[in-house]
């Protein structure tokens, strides 16, 4: 199954984490507020406001949105850096999935929230990306071929006990192909990105390669 705009708004998401009985630290509705308004604040108020998208957002973005344009984004890499117990995972086969991380660069898609619509869609944002907090909602440039476009995006945390680190290619093959959880697995979301990028006109080579080694492992 894939994460619902129902699961968002009745914030199912945050309940199913709580009930797992983990460890975890889940952001309250006024943090996640808090949050919010903190980010928006770097932008004029009553305005639109673009998104980059660089995984699971691509292929299943829920929220409303105007307009969508291919982009790059420069200093930061898509990388499978997070690991999820829950989800697409379980704690005894933790998954891993994306994450921007420092360096290189990055090629998704902008979309552009309406002005009228920025505060219920970017609500619901929060509470999918910054549950829990592995993420850090940053402003990026995107470059769209014409345009500079100032855009959210949400950035691995690196002090989030979450954040994988440096881990061998093994490892990471290794864990998309056999972790699945609730939401599907791993190996479903990688192949769910691949080819939505790939729809769009983006060949990340990098993840082409990944599929190649997560398919063989799996035969």
């Amino acid at each position: 199954m894939s994460l619902t705009r129902a699961d968002l708004e009745s914030s199912r998401l945050q309940q199913t984490i709580l009930q797992s009985g983990r460890a975890v630290n889940v952001l309250s509705e006024t943090q996640l507020q808090a949050s919010m308004h903190e980010t928006l604040g770097q932008q004029k108020p009553n305005s639109d406001v673009w998104l980059f998208a660089y995984g699971s957002l691509v292929w299943n973005p829920i929220f409303k949105f105007a307009e969508q344009r291919i982009g790059t984004i420069y200093g930061w890499h898509r990388r499978f850096c997070l690991w999820v117990p829950q989800g697409r995972g379980t704690p005894d086969n933790p998954g891993l999935v994306l994450g921007l991380d420092r360096g290189g660069s990055c090629r998704g898609i902008a979309y552009q929230i309406a002005a009228s619509d920025v505060h219920s869609e970017l609500q619901l944002l929060w509470r999918r990306e910054m549950v829990v907090g592995c993420y850090i909602p940053r402003w990026v440039r995107v470059f769209d071929g014409t345009q500079k476009l100032q855009a959210i995006t949400f950035v691995i945390n690196h002090q989030h006990r979450a954040y994988s680190g440096k881990i061998s290619l093994e490892t990471t093959v290794n864990s998309i192909a056999t972790a699945c959880g609730e939401l599907g697995s791993c190996a479903d979301y990688l192949m769910h990105t691949v080819n939505s990028l790939m729809s769009v006109g983006i060949k990340d080579q990098q993840l082409l390669r990944l599929r190649e080694y997560v398919m063989a492992r799996q035969d």
